[in-house]
């Protein structure tokens, strides 16, 4: 667990998300799960170690499996964008039921079988603000990666938890994306937060001149699929672009094949929901 302030804390070693921590006389606020149950359990152990009130609640920065599925063993009110709430109600009982692989970490997750989910109980839909003591915690929507998606912000420590907005050598996911919106937000991340410590959702601590540069790839990759062309097929499009996105990502060797299985599902949902030829397309 790497220490931002003193009241706030991040992990980045569980397979999966970042997760966050903010300790506070109060309680304790904690952002996100890991997906396996093991993660999830040591996890709760390392916050038993923070100094902070009795009180506990969790925050889902969005709807993804791998930062839900395991939320309800943190045993707290968990508190996301309604808009989170609707995409619990069209879930399958069993996770593994689902037949085409995404690329996703929860994927090689050992021992998932019938999961019970825990559907937030506190939900909101502009933003929502908490006041603990004298630290107040903002929790704002920006779309972009996914419905529904937000921002947690602690003003007084200038720190923000972005989620899947930024990403460290790793791409985008693009299955639930809304292109123009991530533009706009990461926009407005890079004009009002240039002082503060930005956390991304996946690999920790981002700097701004890395949120820059994840501005101008999506720039480029909304750009080029502008250019694909309805008389293509849509696997010969996901091929294409799946390489060009690739291109302009700093990732490691190991994580390759599990990055191109992640590019390649989610720019064909990207297409299929937004071409309108899209359902014509092999």
């Amino acid at each position: 667990m790497k220490p931002l302030t003193d009241k706030i804390f991040i992990e980045d070693q569980y397979p999966g998300v970042t997760l966050g921590a903010i300790a506070l006389p109060h309680g304790l606020i904690q952002i996100d799960a890991p997906p396996s149950q093991d993660d999830g359990r040591s996890w709760r152990a390392s916050l038993m170690n923070l100094s902070s009130g009795v009180e506990r609640i969790l925050i889902n920065l969005d709807s993804h499996f791998d930062r839900t599925l395991g939320a309800r063993l943190m045993d707290c009110p968990i508190i996301a964008h309604e808009k989170i709430a609707e995409a619990y109600r069209t879930r399958p009982n069993s996770v593994k039921s689902q037949v085409e692989e995404t690329g996703s970490d929860w994927e090689s997750v050992l021992g998932i079988g019938n999961v019970r989910w825990t559907p937030p109980e506190i939900t909101f839909t502009g933003n929502m603000t908490i006041n603990w003591n004298d630290t107040t915690i903002l929790i704002e929507q920006h779309g972009g990666p996914s419905i529904g998606a937000c921002w947690v912000i602690i003003p007084s420590e200038k720190v923000v938890f972005v989620g899947d907005l930024a990403l460290k050598n790793q791409p985008p996911f693009f299955a639930t994306a809304d292109l123009q919106e991530w533009i706009v937000s990461l926009q407005h991340l890079v004009v009002n937060y240039q002082n503060y410590k930005i956390v991304s959702g996946r690999g920790g601590l981002v700097s701004m001149s890395e949120v820059q540069h994840q501005l101008e790839m999506m720039q480029e990759i909304e750009l080029e699929f502008s250019k694909a062309s309805s008389k293509q097929s849509i696997s010969d499009i996901t091929e294409k672009l799946t390489q060009i996105v690739l291109s302009k990502c700093t990732i490691s060797n190991r994580n390759k094949k599990q990055f191109e299985l992640r590019l390649g599902y989610g720019i064909k949902q990207y297409l299929s929901k937004n071409f309108r030829s899209g359902s014509s397309h092999s």
